[in-house]
């Protein structure tokens, strides 16, 4: 049976969270699809991955049988994060925008798991799996709102999943998520519904598609 990933970043619980709750929809189905499979939860927000070292960055070009203690240390943590990353058959990823990007445990995730000739760019262990991304946002960054070329989410983990580790990706946009917190969005609440509807039956949708995807390559 599939193993996914789920990658939460959100610093909110689920009921605060809109990244966690369509993820917890995506899970449901997947569940209902998967019943013997395995869900592997990482929450970035309570147990968050080290920042880079250099001891780290250097050893993933070393032979492990030249490292020094040092870089041996340094990397047993960024060994598990990428071979956990390997193993899954599917990843899910929360991944609410903060300040115009991702929240720092996530890149911080995402930097160990980005190896130069192992999971990135000509060797790419993880091309062709598929992952999918819940990419909140308080406000509306689309063509022609005033926010337009503003989010620097969705280019960034297309460049770093897409072109450098050769996944599949696909994201769901839950948006206007500061508009039942914010009296000067109150005017922006059936498009925040609207919204939100949209991300949970695209969770669902995905969820069933991929879980179909994964029984017809079995």
């Amino acid at each position: 049976m599939p193993t996914l990933l789920h990658i939460d970043s959100s610093v909110l619980s689920v009921s605060e969270s809109a990244s966690r709750s369509v993820a917890e929809t995506f899970l449901k189905v997947w569940r209902e699809q998967h019943p013997g499979g395995t869900v592997v939860h990482r929450d970035l927000s309570v147990s968050p991955a080290s920042h880079i070292s250099a001891a780290a960055q250097h050893a993933g070009y070393v032979d492990p049988a030249e490292h020094t203690p040092e870089q041996a240390a340094a990397f047993a943590e960024r060994k598990e994060l990428i071979e956990e990353l390997e193993r899954a058959d599917a990843v899910l990823i929360g991944a609410p925008m903060y300040n115009l990007s991702v929240p720092s445990s996530l890149k911080a995730w995402i930097d160990n798991v980005v190896l130069i000739g192992r999971t990135a760019m000509g060797a790419a262990t993880l091309k062709g799996k598929h992952i999918t991304v819940i990419t909140s946002r308080g406000g509306a960054y689309g063509p022609g709102t005033p926010r337009d070329g503003y989010d620097y989410v969705q280019n960034f983990l297309e460049g770093v999943f897409g072109m450098m580790l050769g996944m599949e990706i696909e994201f769901i946009v839950p948006e206007l998520t500061g508009a039942p917190v914010d009296p000067a969005m109150a005017a922006l609440l059936p498009l925040y519904e609207a919204s939100r509807a949209r991300a949970h039956e695209e969770a669902k949708a995905k969820a069933m598609g991929l879980a179909a995807q994964l029984a017809d390559a079995a």
